[in-house]
């Protein structure tokens, strides 16, 4: 998996979206180095979905900016901001689940021509997750949980993701494999140079992995704490 190089992986600037016109978030400030878990907190209903989906290209940006790599990608499609490996998984389980977990994970490389790429990442994919690779003529709607939230971070490192956005990855899961995803989310981003977004409102285990982390509620940033602060703070009862 290439390592990100640039900066700033990630940079959304004063950014306010929405829907139907009418703004829900404002003026959200946001930076997400390469190599770092970034962690978004926030009550429900605090905008962090409606911002992860206006960075991914899904909502509107009715101001401000969002920069890739260092290149501005405001206005561009949503494919295109995964073909620059800029890549959102939603809440939900983001799998086409009458497909083998092998034709997944294929299809998470369809923009790839290169075969020799699209095998080296399917090997790099099945080391980091051997139950997939265990399961590969397995259709994917017949697997747990949390095998398909592996299954779709399987899709997401298939597209060459270097900023991965996960939405809410604990939900619905165990314990024990939310944190076998945290770990594998924070080796991403420690070892392979990732920029990992990990918005979360059960904030609990997420907090162990993160190098920065922002509150957010009614749609703004109301908090910024690097690692040492945000495992400090006393009062996180506070932000729900």
């Amino acid at each position: 998996m290439a390592a990100v190089v640039a900066d700033e992986a990630l940079e959304v600037r004063d950014l306010s979206t929405g829907y139907l016109g009418h703004a829900v978030v404002h003026g959200v400030t946001l930076h997400m180095p390469p190599g770092r878990v970034t962690c978004l907190f926030g009550h429900n209903g605090a905008g962090k979905t409606t911002t992860m989906k206006a960075i991914a290209g899904l909502n509107p940006t009715y101001s401000g900016s969002v920069r890739l790599m260092g290149e501005d990608v405001t206005n561009a499609r949503p494919d295109v901001r995964v073909k620059k490996h800029l890549v959102y998984l939603p809440q939900e389980r983001a799998v086409f689940r009458t497909l083998t977990v092998q034709k997944n994970l294929l299809l998470g490389a369809t923009t790839v021509h290169d075969k020799a790429v699209i095998q080296q990442r399917l090997d790099e994919v099945v080391q980091l997750f051997p139950r997939l690779g265990e399961r590969l003529s397995q259709i994917a709607g017949t697997m747990s949980g949390g095998e398909q939230r592996m299954l779709s971070m399987g899709i997401a490192l298939m597209a060459g993701a270097r900023v991965l956005m996960l939405d809410e990855p604990s939900l619905g899961l165990a314990p024990s494999i939310n944190q076998m995803l945290l770990q594998t989310a924070e080796r991403l981003a420690h070892q392979e140079g990732m920029a990992v977004v990990l918005v979360e409102q059960a904030i609990g285990q997420a907090l162990e992995y993160a190098d920065h982390v922002y509150v957010m509620r009614s749609g703004e940033i109301i908090a910024e704490h690097t690692r040492e602060e945000a495992l400090a703070r006393q009062d996180w009862w506070e932000v729900f």
